[in-house]
């Protein structure tokens, strides 16, 4: 008999558009677009971000703002629909509880595991604060001791580690130079895709 099924997914890329990006776009500053997609090292990508931040002098609200605009990719809540209905699924996200409240609305506030920001009085945030180091994985290896059967899907360099791990990895829409680095990993460009996978490499029903 196998274990009962536990996909993970990322957020940003998989489920909604990337933050930062339309951060980027609402703003006009451009070295804003850089993103995990891009760039693999998070701890320098975020030390970037947040001098840019500080250097325009965008607050936390700021950013707030241009989350509360944003809707989730188009097909998302009817594929977590699709998986609610077959097995348990956890999103497993660098970005932080501060951002991700709108967009879990959108979602039917699904499990979220991601990081937190640290905030001045003045609404600046001055630092981030991982939830735990290489959590991605950690979370994967972890739900595989407690004998759940790990599926995961991403779309960026900070996801290949979960993907690694988990029984099964897929990629969701990756950029071609990552999935060129990483061919272990399938390809999907759908949700329908990526539910074919899920169900044939998962024993999930169609």
């Amino acid at each position: 008999m196998q274990n009962p099924v536990m996909v993970c997914l990322d957020l940003e890329g998989v489920l909604v558009p990337e933050i930062w990006i339309n951060v980027a776009v609402r703003t006009g500053i451009e070295d804003l677009k850089i993103t995990t997609r891009e760039m693999p090292d998070y701890d320098a990508l975020m030390k970037r971000r947040l001098s840019i931040l500080d250097a325009h002098k965008l607050t936390l609200t700021d950013i707030q703002e241009v989350i509360g605009t944003m809707n989730p990719l188009e097909g998302a809540p009817a594929f977590l629909n699709w998986l609610r209905e077959r097995c348990q699924f956890i999103i497993l996200s660098d970005t932080f509880y501060q951002f991700a409240l709108p967009l879990m609305r959108q979602l039917d506030y699904p499990t979220l595991f991601c990081n937190q920001l640290e905030v001045d009085q003045a609404n600046c945030i001055t630092n981030y604060c991982l939830r735990l180091p290489d959590q991605k994985r950690q979370s994967v290896k972890a739900l595989k001791a407690l004998n759940f059967f790990v599926m995961a899907a991403g779309d960026a360099y900070n996801d290949t580690p979960m993907l690694g791990e988990a029984h099964v990895g897929l990629f969701f829409r990756p950029p071609d130079k990552i999935a060129k680095e990483f061919p272990q990993f399938p390809v999907t460009h759908t949700y329908e895709e990526l539910q074919a996978h899920l169900v044939q490499k998962g024993g999930l029903r169609a």
